[in-house]
């Protein structure tokens, strides 16, 4: 896309506020849940993973694509679309999303995009918000008037914003991985801390990483069912793992 193309579709969200509605009943109904690069986040895999029943494992193998380019310093990985013409979403559907309630934190924000970036040293994030307004789109003609808030709000993007932006501090750490002799490593483990949830708990589980490091009884017992927690967890051992900070006490 170059970029008069680009500026045209990007254009910052002013006032605050913007026009739109999106049904079944709107000509462009699901024209954009196709051709899409959609990165998916670790929080997007175990909402996903958890909402079909299968093993993240398994969802990985059916649903996605490992991307090494993506980012100078970690693999990503994007939603696979299905191999036909119009290249759709492999969960869109004549009525719509077939995992609505849990679609992939950027597939909620649409079509505001969302910028952030961690100022080392500083605890908050620093967010800039902008419209994409894709010339297929009916959804801006729709008299419909949203805040950034309630929009935020409606589509239920609180609890991907905070989980995304833990991961986003891994992402953007200055931090050196350490000698190239250990980036293959690395990066294997950052592969299944963010993405494959299940593998990261064999291998807390089945190891002997409880005899390593100090965690109790109760932070165990959560770990075992608790996707959440783990993923947490696991950007925890992340930091701890891959730039030596100081998130996990190990046992003396």
């Amino acid at each position: 896309m170059d970029s008069k193309k680009t500026s045209n579709v990007f254009t910052p969200l002013t006032g605050g506020v913007f026009h739109f509605n999106c049904h079944r009943d709107i000509p462009c109904f699901n024209k954009c849940c196709a051709k899409l690069r959609l990165i998916l986040t670790p929080y997007d895999i175990v909402r996903m993973r958890k909402r079909l029943d299968i093993s993240s494992g398994e969802f990985l193998e059916q649903y996605t694509e490992t991307l090494l380019r993506e980012h100078p310093r970690f693999p990503m990985v994007k939603l696979k679309m299905l191999d036909d013409e119009g290249q759709r979403c492999p969960f869109v559907t004549a009525e719509g999303c077939s995992i609505y309630e849990d679609r992939p934190g950027a597939c909620r924000l649409y079509p505001i995009g969302r910028a952030s970036t961690l100022v080392q040293g500083e605890q908050d994030t620093k967010e800039q918000y902008f419209v994409i307004r894709e010339n297929h789109c009916e959804g801006f003609k729709e008299e419909k008037v949203w805040t950034l808030e309630e929009w935020v709000s409606h589509e239920g993007l609180g609890s991907y914003m905070e989980m995304n932006d833990r991961w986003l501090a891994i992402l953007n750490s200055p931090k050196s991985l350490g000698p190239k002799e250990y980036l293959a490593k690395k990066h294997q483990m950052f592969f299944m801390a963010s993405y494959d949830i299940d593998r990261f708990r064999k291998f807390v589980f089945e190891s002997r990483f409880f005899s390593l490091f100090e965690i109790t009884p109760e932070k165990k017992q959560e770990l075992v069912s608790n996707d959440e927690a783990l993923l947490i967890f696991a950007f925890e051992w992340l930091k701890f793992s891959l730039f030596g900070e100081k998130t996990l006490t190990p046992i003396s």
